[in-house]
């Protein structure tokens, strides 16, 4: 959890923001999450140094952190009385720092290798997902998530893997259109579909946070344990709205919120799952309404993972 405390003096955050350094930091901060290895990589500076400065910046109640795995992250914080003050001496240091151009292009390069190695991850084990454990993969909650579909639908798999719960949405949809980031995982899914002769499954290569979906294109989206694989499970939301039909659903089967930090190497989770207040305001901030949440399976084995479904609507 991120702290809330007392704003230090203007005097003192004037005098931190003094060094362009700091500001290229902050100017990083202020559309991303980043660790101190990415920062290093972003702006080739030493670990000492960008510690030291992100210190002050934290101390001055302008930066805060969270732990994730074995780093931690920074981001710039939010809701401070100094925000409309500090968003005026970013826009400006955006126009004035020479580097603030290139800081922002070898940032999208950093975050396209944390992609990458999420991607790398799910293309070496493409073919056999479901021969090994995936926490949360459980049917029952598949079956209960079945149970409130309204047939024959148009419906959007997304991080769909290689596509085992497509083709049996497949079954009863009018059409699936299977979108993953994994090349692998996608040839997969289409030789299995052409294999069940299903010929209702589309699938489509991109990413939960800019669907190769039109606007209004189905009526129904999924997320099956895929959105704690989301670097920003919020844009994956709000595209979830909107490929979504006026009055169509969504509906989120994924993993409750725990402390397997191993599941990061493990299965390349970017999040540690949700808890239900947090899935429910991200969907209510996108638009969605009638939000149900709800524990639908709990297994036994440590470390005793347990999954949520979450159904909201799009008001039409």
């Amino acid at each position: 959890m991120y702290q809330v405390l007392t704003m230090p003096s203007m005097v003192k955050i004037l005098r931190v923001l003094a060094d362009p350094n700091r500001l290229r930091i902050l100017l990083l901060l202020s559309s991303e999450e980043l660790s101190v290895a990415e920062l290093q990589e972003i702006l080739s500076m030493g670990q000492s140094t960008i510690s030291t400065h992100l210190a002050q910046l934290k101390q001055v109640r302008l930066v805060e952190n969270r732990r994730t795995g074995k780093s931690n992250l920074y981001r710039l914080r939010k809701a401070d009385p100094a925000d409309g003050i500090l968003a005026g001496l970013l826009a400006q240091a955006r126009q004035e720092i020479p580097e603030a151009a290139s800081d922002q292009a070898a940032m999208r390069r950093v975050l396209k290798k944390r992609q990458d190695k999420m991607r790398s991850f799910f293309d070496s084990v493409a073919g056999r997902l479901g021969k090994d454990y995936v926490p949360g993969k459980s049917w029952k909650g598949v079956a209960e998530a079945l149970l409130r579909l309204m047939p024959p639908l148009v419906i959007a798999d997304l991080g769909a893997g290689e596509g085992a719960f497509a083709l049996l949405l497949a079954e009863r949809a009018k059409k699936v259109i299977a979108v993953d980031t994994s090349a692998k995982m996608i040839e997969v899914g289409r030789e299995q579909a052409l294999r069940n002769s299903i010929e209702n499954v589309e699938y489509r290569l991109g990413d939960m946070e800019e669907l190769p979906i039109g606007d209004g294109e189905v009526d129904l989206v999924f997320f099956s344990q895929s959105l704690h694989h989301a670097l920003h499970p919020e844009r994956a939301v709000e595209e979830a709205w909107r490929i979504l039909a006026p009055g169509g659903r969504i509906v989120i089967l994924d993993l409750a919120k725990h402390r397997f930090e191993e599941a990061r190497e493990l299965y390349a989770d970017e999040w540690l799952g949700f808890s239900e207040s947090e899935l429910e305001t991200m969907l209510e901030q996108a638009g969605f309404t009638e939000v149900q949440t709800s524990v639908v399976h709990k297994e036994p084995e440590t470390p005793q993972f347990q999954t949520l479904l979450v159904i909201a609507n799009r008001q039409g």
